[in-house]
């Protein structure tokens, strides 16, 4: 007797060059979350970057939808091995939160609504590389999606694009978040199939 099914084929396999390797292609957005999704209006919202010497630098929702706003539309990864390809998102550069900000950090640790963190290079959140998005395909960004609002690193696994995000700790020396704590890469490049320590 056999052990798969008659007929069952597996996951598809794409064979498209826009795939990083082992990563399959989805039409869906799955939903991931480690615990409960936080709710937080739009009038209680802040994100504040502080630096390695305290100083604060805050936006309220209202200042952050006044400044520059971007279109971007990126393919994103995640590292349980689904890609969406073409998804369209609006919010602020980090370049544009970033511009002014005195610091001679080399990292950032996002901090979340509820407690989450992940550790990213600034270099990686430079350079037309991230945002600060409010809005997926239109639409205010859906709290089981990171609304009101969340990072977006499409270049890193989806984690590092930390849901609910609350602000940047930018520091002299790597400190890593949640996931990486529990054993996933610290910088996590799809492109290098870089899931857990030692890949």
């Amino acid at each position: 007797m056999g052990i798969v099914t008659p007929g069952f084929q597996g996951r598809p396999r794409s064979g498209t060059p826009d795939l990083p390797p082992g990563q399959y292609l989805t039409p869906d957005f799955p939903v991931l979350s480690a615990g409960p999704t936080p709710k937080v209006p739009q009038d209680q919202w802040e994100f504040v970057i502080s630096t390695e010497t305290g100083t604060e630098h805050r936006w309220s929702w209202a200042e952050l939808m006044a400044l520059p706003q971007e279109t971007p539309t990126v393919d994103i990864h995640c590292v349980t091995r689904w890609s969406k390809l073409g998804t369209t998102w609006r919010g602020v550069s980090l370049d544009t939160l970033l511009d002014g900000v005195e610091s001679a950090a080399d990292y950032a640790l996002a901090h979340s609504y509820g407690g989450y963190t992940t550790n990213l290079p600034l270099d990686d959140l430079r350079d037309g590389q991230a945002w600060l998005v409010h809005t997926y395909d239109g639409d205010d960004l859906p709290a089981e999606h990171g609304g009101p609002a969340r990072l977006l690193v499409p270049h890193l696994y989806f984690w590092k694009s930390a849901k609910w995000v609350r602000g940047l700790h930018l520091t002299i020396e790597d400190t890593p978040g949640f996931w990486e704590t529990a054993g996933y890469h610290d910088y996590g490049d799809p492109w290098r199939e870089q899931r857990y320590q030692g890949d």
